[in-house]
C-alpha cells in the first residue's frame, strides 16, 4: 500500500515511515522541515519505496500531486510544542486548521482513508481531581481558557481539526478517524520546542541544571512512540474506527518533579534540579493542568491495545540515543541525497 505521511520527517512521522517500509509498504513523506529533520529519514534516502516532498500543507496544489499517488493519508503535520505555539500563534492556527482542511478536501475528492492526528491539549483545563482516579475520556467535556491566553489557540485549532474530520465523515462519507496523542516520547524527539523528557535528558547528560516549570507537582503520562505507532496502524486497519476519535497513550502517571529526579538518576548526573515559574518561561497568565491522564478503554476495546513500553523503557531509549549522539561527529543531511525527492 502507498501511504502519504504529512510531517513524515518529524518525530512520529519518521517512526511510522520506518514501520511501514519495513512492512513492505511505500511511503511518501511530505514535510516543510520546519520541525521535521532530514536526518530522521536519511536511512531511506535511496530506497525505492520512499519518496520525499519538501512542501507545506497549505500548498494545496503540491499536496494534491502527492495525494494522487497514494492510497492512504496519515496527517501528522502541525505546529507542535508549547514553546513554538506560544512564539508563533498565527502560524499555529493557519497550519493546523488550513492544513487539515486541505487534507480532508483532497481525501474527499480522492475517496481516501485518512487519519488525523490530534492532541490531549483538546481537553484544555478539564478538571481531574487529585483524589480521583477518573481519566479523560473521548466523550468528556473540554474546557478552554480565555481567548486572551495564547496557549488555548493551539487546543482550539486541534479541536477544529476534529470537528472538520467528523463533518467530512458525516456529510461526505470520507473514511476518516482522529487520534489524540498523550505525550508521545522516544528517540529522535527534539527538545527545541519544550518537550520535557529530551530536555531533561540533555541537561542531565551535560550536568547542567534540570529546569522544572512550576512547582513540579503536576503529573503527566508518557507514551513510547513505538506504542503510538502500533495504535495508529491498528486503527487504520479497523473499519469500525472510521468516524471516531481515540485517545492514544499510557495511563501510568508521574509528577514532573519525580520525572526530573528519575532522569538525573538514570543519567548518573550531578545536575541540580531547579524550579522556574511559568511566567518566566511563557509570560504572564500562562495556565497549566495538574493532571492529564487518558482513558484508553475505547482504544483497547477497538483494537485490543495494551502499551508494551514503560516509562523506564522510554527514559532508557532517550538517554541512550543522546549518549550515542554525543560520541559521534555531527553531520548535516543533504537534501540532494534523496534522489527521489522533489521540492
Amino acid at each position: 500500500m502507498r501511504y502519504l505521511i504529512t510531517g513524515g520527517a518529524g518525530f512520529i512521522g519518521s517512526h511510522l515511515t520506518d514501520r511501514l517500509i519495513e512492512s513492505g509498504h511505500h511511503v511518501h513523506a511530505y514535510d516543510n522541515l520546519s520541525t521535521g529533520n532530514l536526518a530522521n529519514v536519511e536511512q531511506w534516502a535511496d530506497h525505492e519505496q520512499f519518496t520525499l516532498t519538501v512542501g507545506n500543507v497549505l500548498d494545496r496544489h503540491t499536496l494534491e500531486q502527492c495525494v494522487e499517488e497514494c492510497d492512504r493519508i496519515v496527517h501528522l503535520a502541525a505546529a507542535v510544542g508549547v514553546k513554538r505555539v506560544m512564539d508563533t500563534p498565527v502560524e499555529t492556527i493557519q497550519t493546523n486548521v488550513g492544513g487539515t482542511e486541505n487534507v480532508l478536501e483532497l481525501a474527499r475528492h480522492h475517496d481516501m482513508k485518512t487519519l488525523i492526528a490530534s492532541t490531549s491539549e483538546i481537553y484544555g483545563k478539564a478538571m481531574q481531581k487529585e483524589e480521583s482516579l477518573d481519566a479523560l475520556s473521548e466523550e468528556d467535556d473540554w474546557t478552554l481558557g480565555a481567548t486572551s491566553k495564547r496557549r488555548w489557540a493551539y487546543a482550539c485549532s486541534k479541536a477544529m481539526d476534529e470537528f472538520l474530520a467528523k463533518a467530512y465523515y458525516d456529510e461526505y462519507d470520507v473514511p476518516v478517524l482522529c487520534v489524540r496523542f498523550f505525550n508521545t516520547v522516544g528517540p529522535r524527539q527534539s527538545s527545541r520546542y519544550g518537550m520535557v523528557i529530551p530536555n531533561f535528558a540533555e541537561r542531565a547528560l551535560a550536568d547542567e541544571p534540570i529546569q522544572v516549570h512550576g512547582d513540579g507537582t503536576q503529573t503527566r503520562c508518557f507514551t513510547h512512540v513505538h506504542d503510538a505507532i502500533r495504535a495508529v496502524l491498528g486503527l487504520l486497519d479497523t473499519p469500525e474506527a472510521e468516524g471516531e476519535v481515540f485517545n492514544v497513550g499510557q495511563t501510568d502517571e508521574i509528577s514532573i518533579k519525580d520525572l526530573a529526579e528519575r532522569v538525573r538518576e538514570l543519567s548518573d548526573s550531578s545536575s541540580e534540579i531547579t524550579y522556574i515559574p511559568y511566567e518566566e518561561v511563557y509570560g504572564p497568565g500562562f495556565e497549566d493542568m495538574k493532571r492529564r491522564t487518558p482513558d484508553i478503554s475505547k482504544l483497547q476495546s477497538t483494537i485490543h491495545f495494551e502499551p508494551e513500553f514503560s516509562l523506564e523503557d522510554i527514559l532508557h531509549d532517550v538517554i541512550n540515543e543522546l549518549t550515542s549522539q554525543s560520541d559521534e561527529t555531527e553531520e548535516t543531511t543533504d537534501l540532494r541525497r534523496f534522489t527521489s525527492s522533489r521540492s
